[in-house]
């Protein structure tokens, strides 16, 4: 028999897509998605300017991939509790993604002019990082303005599924535009693609929550609420264990392809969209995981789902063929299983946090999620230079598989619907 609906489940596929035509929705979809294949140009094109125009080795990739991160560790807790005290976080969505674009276009401007260097490129990535952290921890309070709380996998999951369709288009466009006009160029791409996100964000006309009332705790309060709800607690302990051992991987995996493996830019970026193509999958799959096991269960998955298949990186040796289906297979499993952990975890944690405390404690999040990165950044370059580039992602693939410990601790996985959400219902003004 067919198990009834709970609240929370995800709909049938017409009802996913239906959100899309909620205009308030269909404009914060179309800001986040124009967006993300800039993004994705940017992943690749940025380290292949360091390593292809300014001969940088594993030290600097790790320096350079921390300089984009080190914004997360440092402002998600002060930059959420910034954005609950603000009336209107839409507006500090389009002040982060002008000030995103002035930034990425001045590495093709500098490169134009014959003054592109290593310090250059690192201080684009800060700036873009920190702007893109205030981006994020206000997005929050956006979303659930335009989309009901029993909708809020419904809404993941098309977010995801863009989100994956740039893994797709990104990545190989990225190459392409890398080998024929060059990578500081190919960034001019990414740069329009913020302009026209603002675009959008502009004609959103929907009523946020009010702002966190003062004296409500401050910088403190997210941490303190996380520290004292374990199962929301223990989540994101594995997710920032997770997420500091794969940038081991992300660290070094253009440098190993390149030098080691013998890829071109465009391999690397048709290795990259498998990612997408799996992420597609897992958009697709997610609502119907959540329906069929339950949200809990679904996060569980997702941990092991995402971390098992990048064991295959370090195991690809041999021939070609057999490097290029390893490397693919890898990245379209991990592309599947974050997607899955992605639209599962997020839709939990917009749900159970109460509305007041929601950019604190989504700055927190952040910090468990992106803030270790730098750390792991570094750390990569430290051990990939003394150990070698295999052996670090070695230590990494294999430590991130052990994240799920900390889920497994958590109790997540008895959690079956999506819990209840004081949030009002989003309102659309007309």
């Amino acid at each position: 028999m067919r198990p009834a609906r709970r609240r929370g489940d995800a709909g049938d596929a017409p009802a996913t897509a239906g959100l899309l035509r909620e205009r308030g929705f269909r404009l914060y979809w179309s800001a986040e998605s124009v967006s993300l294949v800039g993004d994705e140009i940017n992943i690749l094109a940025i380290p292949l300017a360091a390593v292809l125009l300014l001969d940088a080795g594993a030290a600097e990739m790790g320096w350079l991939t921390a300089a984009a991160l080190l914004p997360s560790l440092l402002l998600s807790i002060p930059g959420g509790a910034w954005a609950d005290r603000q009336t209107n976080r839409r507006r500090s969505m389009i002040v982060a993604d002008l000030g995103r674009f002035a930034a990425v276009a001045s590495v093709p401007l500098a490169y134009a002019c014959g003054t592109l260097t290593l310090a250059h490129l690192f201080v684009t990535e800060f700036v873009v990082g920190a702007l893109t952290v205030l981006f994020r921890v206000s997005k929050h309070h956006v979303y659930a303005s335009v989309v009901t709380s029993e909708r809020y996998v419904e809404g993941n999951a098309l977010l995801s599924g863009s989100r994956s369709v740039a893994s797709v288009a990104g990545p190989s466009t990225g190459g392409a535009l890398v080998q024929a006009l060059s990578a500081p160029f190919a960034l001019l791409v990414d740069a329009l693609t913020y302009l026209v996100s603002a675009a959008c964000l502009r004609r959103i006309r929907a009523r946020e929550a009010p702002p966190a009332p003062r004296g409500g705790g401050g910088l403190a309060a997210g941490l303190q609420w996380v520290t004292a709800n374990r199962t929301p607690g223990l989540l994101l302990a594995g997710v920032s264990m997770l997420s500091l051992c794969n940038t081991f991987l992300v660290t070094l995996f253009v440098l190993y392809g390149t030098t080691e493996l013998g890829l071109t830019a465009g391999t690397l970026g048709a290795v990259f969209a498998a990612a997408g193509l799996g992420g597609l999958a897992g958009a697709y799959a997610a609502p119907r995981v959540v329906r069929r096991i339950g949200l809990g269960p679904t996060v569980v998955t997702g941990f092991l789902w995402f971390s098992l298949p990048l064991l295959l990186v370090p195991l690809a040796e041999g021939p070609a063929p057999l490097v290029m289906t390893a490397l693919v297979a890898s990245q379209f499993g991990a592309g599947c299983g974050v997607t899955v952990l992605d639209i599962s975890t997020n839709s939990y944690l917009i749900a159970v946090i109460p509305p007041t405390l929601r950019s604190r404690v989504m700055g927190v999040a952040q910090t468990a999620n992106f803030g270790v990165r730098p750390i792991g950044a570094v750390l990569a370059g430290t051990l990939g230079t003394a150990l070698g580039l295999q052996p670090t992602m070695w230590i990494g693939t294999a430590s991130a598989v052990l994240s799920v410990l900390w889920v497994l601790a958590s109790g997540v996985r008895r959690v079956r619907e999506l819990p209840d959400n004081a949030a009002a219902t989003p309102e659309e003004s007309r």
